[in-house]
């Protein structure tokens, strides 16, 4: 059993991009002033800046919890948002259902879920269409740094 050192869970508003990526930077000083590794402070804002770009595009409103513990950070993601009706489809490289002008902001190129992936030990995604998604990912720190 791990023990939880740390807790806090952020509000975002959707469709905000005024403030989008504020608290995955907000998540990045905590860890390194915390000392965390390089690599595992590179993995963990990677999956919180997508967590938290697809939301502000997609949902109406959500939350984004940090969880930090000895070994490891968890991140619990809620939205109220539209679902996504094809995850498999979500998760093809490149694949976007953004809009033309969350394009020209230079969003939504159809990697944030590849890139979530990619920088999770674990990625849970739960969906319903109309409803929203709930999204599990645990980046293990490096014990080695």
């Amino acid at each position: 059993m791990t023990a939880e050192l740390m807790r806090e869970c952020y509000e975002i508003q959707g469709g905000n991009f005024d403030t989008a990526g504020e608290i995955s930077g907000e998540i990045k000083v905590i860890l390194r002033d915390l000392g965390i590794d390089a690599a595992s402070l590179r993995r963990v804002v990677v999956v919180a800046f997508e967590a938290e770009m697809n939301l502000v595009m997609y949902a109406r409103r959500g939350t984004l919890t940090f969880i930090l513990t000895d070994n490891e950070v968890n991140l619990e993601i809620q939205d109220e948002g539209p679902g996504i009706p094809d995850l498999e489809l979500a998760f093809q490289e490149g694949y976007t259902t953004a809009s033309d002008e969350m394009r020209e902001l230079g969003f939504g190129f159809g990697m944030g879920l590849p890139n979530m992936k990619r920088n999770s030990d674990e990625l849970k995604i739960e969906t319903e269409v109309g409803k929203g998604t709930s999204v599990f990912a645990r980046i293990r720190l490096d014990a080695h740094a």
